[in-house]
C-alpha cells in the first residue's frame, strides 16, 4: 500500500518530514478491523507531531486520525456485521476500560489510551488498522471527504463547546479559526449563541462572518462586548491573556488544543472574579457519537480543500501559514 511516513521530525519549512513510501498492507489483529481509506483529514496536532512538538511515541509512524474508508477485513473476534461498512475513526485509538477514569466515562483521561497516528498508525495511507469498539458509523448524507474533519476537529470542538457551556450561553469568543472551529460555529449558531472570531487573517474572519458569526476581527480588536465563554483553537499561549481581558466576570475560557506555546505570567486579578481556564484533554467515544448525530440533525456542512497523499508537505506548511479555508482532506481512494 502507499502512505505517508514520518521519520525524521522537525521544522517543515527546513525539510520534507513526510515520505511517500509504498509497504505492506496490514492485516488485523483479534478485535481488530481493517479500513481501506477512502479519505484522511489533516489535523494541527499531526503538524505538531511532524514537527516534534509532541514526542514521539512511535517512530517511523504513519501520522492521520480523522479516517473515513470501508471495513475490508475482520480480525478474530470482531463483529462481523462490520465488515463492508463505511466508518470513522478518530484521535483516540484504544482505551483500557477498566481504570477510574474509564469507569466514570473519562476515558479520554486513561494513562494507558492509545491515540491514532501517534501510538500507531494513521490514516494516511490506503489501508489503516482500529479496534472495532473504536470505529463509528458515518451519518447518511455524508460524503467520505465532507465527513473526515468532523471526526478530530469537530469532535474536539464540540466538547469544548459543552465545557464552554453551550447552550446555557448567550455571547461565544472562538480564537482561531481553522479547521476545528469552522464546524463548531454552526453547532453553536444552532444553539442560539452569538459567535465572535477573533483571527489575523482576513480570509477566515470572512469565512467566519459567512457561517454566521456575530462578529469578527483580530484579537487585539475590540468586540464591543464581553464573552460569557471563549474558546482558543490557535496554540498561540499569549491569546489566553486577550481571551481572560474579554471574559465576563464568572466566564470560562477553554483551551483546545492538544500542544500550546508557553502562556505568559499575568497578574491574579485577570482570573480574580471567578473565571475560569480549563483545557480540553482529547475526547471521548462518547463525545464523537455525539458530534455525528448532531452533525445530521443541523446538518454541519464541512468547507474543504481535497489534496493527494503526495502534497502532505504542502499541506502542513499551508497549515503553520494559516493558509488554508476549513479543513484539508487527503483524498485517497
Amino acid at each position: 500500500m502507499k502512505a505517508l511516513l514520518l521519520t525524521n521530525p522537525g521544522p517543515i519549512e527546513i525539510a520534507d518530514r513526510l515520505e511517500l513510501v509504498t509497504m505492506d498492507t496490514p492485516e488485523p489483529g483479534p478485535n481488530q478491523v481493517r479500513i481501506k481509506v477512502s479519505a484522511c483529514g489533516a489535523c494541527h496536532t499531526d503538524l505538531h507531531e511532524v514537527e516534534g512538538d509532541l514526542e514521539a511515541k512511535k517512530l517511523p509512524v504513519i501520522p492521520g486520525h480523522q479516517i473515513v474508508g470501508t471495513v475490508d477485513a475482520l480480525g478474530q473476534g470482531a463483529n462481523e456485521e462490520l465488515l463492508g461498512k463505511k466508518v470513522g475513526l478518530a484521535w483516540l485509538y484504544s482505551s483500557c476500560g477498566k481504570c477510574n477514569y474509564c469507569e466514570k466515562g473519562m476515558e479520554n483521561l486513561c494513562s494507558q489510551g492509545r491515540y491514532t497516528g501517534w501510538h500507531v498508525d494513521g490514516g494516511y495511507a490506503e489501508y489503516t488498522i482500529a479496534e472495532a469498539d473504536f470505529v463509528y458509523p458515518i451519518p447518511d448524507g455524508f460524503g467520505d471527504l465532507d465527513a473526515a474533519p468532523l471526526l478530530c476537529g469537530g469532535v474536539v470542538g464540540f466538547r469544548a463547546l459543552e465545557l464552554a457551556g453551550i447552550g446555557n450561553i448567550k455571547k461565544l469568543g472562538m480564537y482561531g479559526f481553522g479547521n476545528s472551529a469552522h464546524v463548531a460555529i454552526q453547532i453553536a449558531n444552532h444553539l442560539k449563541a452569538e459567535c465572535y472570531v477573533f483571527t489575523r487573517s482576513k480570509e477566515h474572519q470572512a469565512h467566519a462572518i459567512s457561517l454566521g458569526a456575530k462578529w469578527s476581527g483580530t484579537a487585539e480588536d475590540d468586540p464591543g462586548t464581553t464573552m460569557d465563554s471563549s474558546i482558543v483553537f490557535a496554540p498561540a499561549g499569549r491569546l489566553v491573556h486577550l481571551g481572560l481581558q474579554a471574559l465576563k466576570k464568572g466566564g470560562t475560557l477553554i483551551l483546545a488544543g492538544i500542544h500550546m506555546t508557553p502562556i505568559p505570567q499575568m497578574d491574579y486579578s485577570m482570573i480574580y472574579n471567578e473565571k475560569c481556564v480549563k483545557s480540553v484533554a482529547n475526547a471521548t467515544r462518547e463525545d464523537a457519537r455525539k458530534l455525528l448525530n448532531f452533525a445530521a440533525s443541523i446538518p454541519i456542512r464541512t468547507d474543504i480543500e481535497i489534496f493527494e497523499l503526495a502534497q502532505g508537505n504542502e499541506v502542513m506548511r499551508r497549515m503553520k501559514k494559516a493558509d488554508l479555508r476549513g479543513g484539508a482532506v487527503f483524498k485517497i481512494a
